[in-house]
């Protein structure tokens, strides 16, 4: 992998992981183009879930501090409930994660034709929130926290996106936008930083080591830094589009990759 192969799977994670277009399903996509192998794919692609997971702590820092702050005054106030709705909804894909995690795998190596086919299941979960979302309720329950934890775990399918999956399911559930636009992005900080360290357990344990030593420290750290400030600006400039409701665009873009997924897919 080359510097520059870093820098743009990068820029593809940190921009696609907030826009409800997948970014696991356009790193296969990059990844296939480039070339690259299974194995150094899924490496690299950690790397830089770690990366855009902290351009998330970075913006929503003030909302996380407060968390932080209400939850250990141990007193039961509105942060420690988010808090709790927020372990909760990790409980699917923690799951998913320690007993799949396996199957996942195979998923990302099983080729560009189910990324498609998610491609276009995530533009119909966006078509219908637009159109079906118009009820609104002030408070994300625990039943509604859970929810959007099981589409949470649907989304480790490689092509379905993981924020639009659930922003639209909290939409769907009559969740006000800002706030499941915020959860959404909250929520993916603890099974994905769970992901990275059990990926370093196997890495210390030797499994998957040739993978990551077979990528340039200079391409991880370019990688990385790409991730993280396009994930930034991407965190910030969703959270307004759902606000404005521009959701359908994104399906749009997903129903037109995914038939250009499906058909490269088939004639390859």
């Amino acid at each position: 992998m080359s510097w520059l192969e870093a820098l743009v799977l990068g820029l593809i994670q940190g921009l696609t992981e907030f826009l409800p277009v997948s970014s696991s399903g356009h790193l296969m996509i990059a990844g296939t183009f480039f070339g690259l192998n299974g194995e150094e794919n899924l490496a690299f692609t950690v790397l830089l879930h770690v990366a855009t997971v902290l351009s998330t702590i970075v913006i929503l820092w003030t909302e996380i501090a407060g968390l932080f702050r209400g939850f250990f005054s141990f007193s039961r106030n509105e942060e420690t409930k988010l808090v709790l709705k927020i372990l909760l909804s990790a409980v699917p894909v923690g799951i998913v994660g320690l007993f799949f995690k396996d199957t996942v795998e195979d998923m990302f190596g099983s080729g560009l034709l189910l990324v498609g086919c998610m491609l276009l299941l995530t533009a119909a979960l966006l078509t219908v929130s637009h159109f079906a979302g118009r009820r609104r309720k002030r408070e994300l329950s625990y039943r509604d926290a859970f929810v959007i934890g099981l589409a949470q775990a649907c989304a480790v399918m490689p092509g379905l996106s993981r924020s639009g999956s659930t922003i639209a399911t909290g939409i769907l559930l009559g969740i006000e936008k800002e706030k499941v636009a915020k959860f959404s992005f909250l929520m993916v900080i603890i099974p994905v930083l769970g992901e990275a360290l059990l990926d370093v357990v196997k890495v210390l344990k030797g499994d998957e080591l040739s993978a990551f030593q077979a990528i340039p420290a200079s391409v991880m750290i370019c990688g990385f830094a790409a991730a993280f400030l396009s994930g930034a600006f991407a965190c910030k400039w969703m959270i307004n589009m759902v606000k404005r409701g521009k959701l359908l665009y994104f399906a749009y873009y997903c129903i037109a990759l995914g038939l250009f997924t499906v058909i490269y897919s088939l004639i390859h």
